[in-house]
C-alpha cells in the first residue's frame, strides 16, 4: 500500500516536472544542438520501422555504453535473430551506440520516466525483457514493465555507501523498485551486501562480478590507434589526460608547465569528457599560452605544438593506446573518477586524483596489485605539485613505467567474466 502511494506521488511530482525537464533539455541543446533533436523519441514515440518483441538493454551515456560493449555483443552472437534495443539518454552516447553496433542494434533515447511516454514507448517495442546497469532506477519504466510481464535484470549493479544513505530517505519506493527486478547481479560482495541493506531481497540478488572489466582491442580501435598515430609526427612522450571536467584542465596545465621544464617536448592530449566543453578547454589552453593542435581541424601535431586537444568522440581508448602515461579525468573533484581500466587494457601506467569513489573496488584492486598511483592531496596547488612530481618520476623510469602498467594489465584480464554470466542470466529468465 505504501509503495502504491509512493509511486502515485512519484508519477504526479514527474508530470509536474515534465515542462522543467523540457526546458532542461533546451538549455543543454544552446552549447549541445543534439539534446534538442529527436524530442518525439523522448516522449515515447520511435520510429515507425522499429521492430517489437525484443530485448531493451539500456546505457545511459558514453561511459556505459562502452561498459556494456562486450555484453551486447555477446547478447548478439548468442541471439542473432532477436531484436535488441539499445537506448541511451545522452546524445553522446547515442553516437557511441552508432559506432559500436551500427545496424546490428535499433536504438533510441530512453522516454522520460512518465506514465504516457514510458505507455508510448512499451506499446511499440513490446519487449520480452529490460536490462538496466548499476543504479539505473525509474520507478516509473520499472514498475510498468513489472505489471506487463516484462522480465527485468540489472547487471554491474552498484550501490555506494552515499548513494544507499540517500535511497533510505526514498525507502518507500525504492526498496519495492528494486525488488521488482527479477533479478539483480552486483558488481562486488560490498554492493551486493548494500542492496540487501535496502531491503533488496536476498533470493534475487547475486555477485557477478563487474563488466567493466571485459573490455578488450579490437581490429576498428587498432585502426584508430594508427590514424591517430600518424597526426603525431614526431616521436615524443605523451601524458594523456582523459575525460577530463571543468577544473581539470587547469591542474593538468599547471602541472604541465612545470613538466615542460625538465621534459621540453612532452605532449599533452586533452580529453574532455563533454563535447560542449570543447571550445571552452581550448581558449584556456591558448590563455595559458600553449600552442594547441585540434582533432576536429585534421592538423598535424607538429613538433612546435605543445597540447592536442581531442574533440572527438569515441576516440578515448585508442589515444590512451599512444600514450606513455595516462591521468583519468574527474578524479581531482567531486566527480569520483573515470574508468581506470581503459588504459590499463593498454599496459599503460595511470595517475588519478584523491577522488575515485565511483571505482572504490577497481581501485582497491588496482593499488593492492600496484598497477595504479594515486594522489594524496586535497588543496589544489599542492596537487598540481604532487601531479607534476609524480608523472615526472614515471617518465625518468622506464621500470616503473613497465611495471605499472604489467601489473595494471594483470587486473584487468584476472577479473574478465561478468558479461558472459550476466547473457546467462538473461538467456535463463527468458
Amino acid at each position: 500500500m505504501r509503495y502504491q502511494l509512493s509511486l502515485m506521488l512519484y508519477r504526479l511530482v514527474f508530470l509536474c516536472l515534465l515542462p522543467i525537464v523540457w526546458l532542461l533539455l533546451q538549455f543543454r541543446s544552446i552549447k549541445q544542438k543534439a539534446y534538442r533533436q529527436r524530442i518525439s523519441e523522448r516522449l515515447g514515440f520511435l520510429p515507425r520501422e522499429f521492430k517489437a518483441g525484443g530485448i531493451i538493454v539500456h546505457a545511459a551515456s558514453v561511459g556505459e555504453v562502452i561498459a556494456l560493449k562486450s555484453f551486447i555483443s555477446q547478447l548478439l552472437e548468442t541471439k542473432p535473430h532477436r531484436v535488441v534495443t539499445v537506448t541511451t539518454f545522452t546524445p553522446t552516447g547515442s553516437e557511441q551506440v552508432k559506432k559500436l553496433f551500427g545496424e546490428r542494434v535499433q536504438h533510441c533515447y530512453l522516454p522520460l520516466d512518465s506514465t504516457f511516454c514510458v505507455a508510448a514507448f512499451l506499446n511499440k517495442l513490446k519487449p520480452k525483457a529490460m536490462v538496466f546497469m548499476e543504479t539505473e532506477l525509474w520507478p516509473n519504466l520499472i514498475a510498468q514493465s513489472a505489471d506487463q510481464g516484462i522480465k527485468l535484470l540489472l547487471i554491474n549493479g552498484r550501490l555506494s555507501q552515499k548513494s544507499m544513505n540517500n535511497y533510505r530517505k526514498l525507502a518507500w519506493l525504492i526498496t519495492p523498485t528494486i525488488n521488482r527486478f527479477d533479478k539483480v547481479l552486483c558488481q562486488s560482495q560490498v554492493n551486493y551486501e548494500h542492496f540487501l541493506a535496502l531491503g533488496a531481497d536476498a533470493a534475487r540478488c547475486k555477485v557477478s562480478g563487474n563488466v567493466k572489466f571485459d573490455i578488450s582491442v579490437n581490429q576498428t580501435i587498432k585502426d584508430k590507434q594508427q590514424e591517430l598515430a600518424e597526426f603525431v609526427v614526431t616521436e615524443r612522450l605523451i601524458w594523456v589526460v582523459a575525460s577530463t571536467h571543468k577544473g581539470d584542465e587547469s591542474i593538468a596545465l599547471n602541472a604541465f608547465a612545470e613538466l615542460l621544464k625538465s621534459l621540453p617536448q612532452l605532449l599533452l592530449i586533452i580529453v574532455p569528457r563533454h563535447p560542449e566543453r570543447f571550445n571552452d578547454v581550448a581558449s584556456l589552453c591558448v590563455a595559458q599560452g600553449y600552442n594547441i593542435a585540434r582533432r576536429s581541424t585534421q592538423e598535424k601535431v607538429t613538433r612546435d605544438k605543445q597540447v592536442w586537444l581531442l574533440d572527438s568522440l569515441g576516440e578515448l581508448l585508442p589515444t590512451c593506446a599512444l600514450a606513455s602515461v595516462v591521468t583519468m579525468g574527474g578524479s581531482f573533484s567531486d566527480i569520483g573518477g573515470h574508468n581506470p581500466l581503459e588504459p590499463a587494457l593498454f599496459k599503460k601506467p595511470i595517475v588519478v586524483g584523491p577522488n575515485m569513489s565511483n571505482f572504490v573496488e577497481v581501485m582497491q584492486q588496482l593499488v593492492a596489485e600496484k598497477g595504479i598511483v594515486e594522489l594524496t592531496d586535497q588543496d589544489n596547488a599542492k596537487m598540481t605539485d604532487e601531479l607534476s612530481k609524480v608523472i615526472a618520476d614515471i617518465f625518468l623510469s622506464e621500470k616503473t613505467q613497465q611495471t605499472l602498467g604489467e601489473n595494471a594489465y594483470r587486473v584487468v584480464t584476472q577479473n574478465q567474466g561478468a558479461s558472459a554470466r550476466s547473457v546467462k542470466q538473461l538467456l535463463t529468465l527468458l
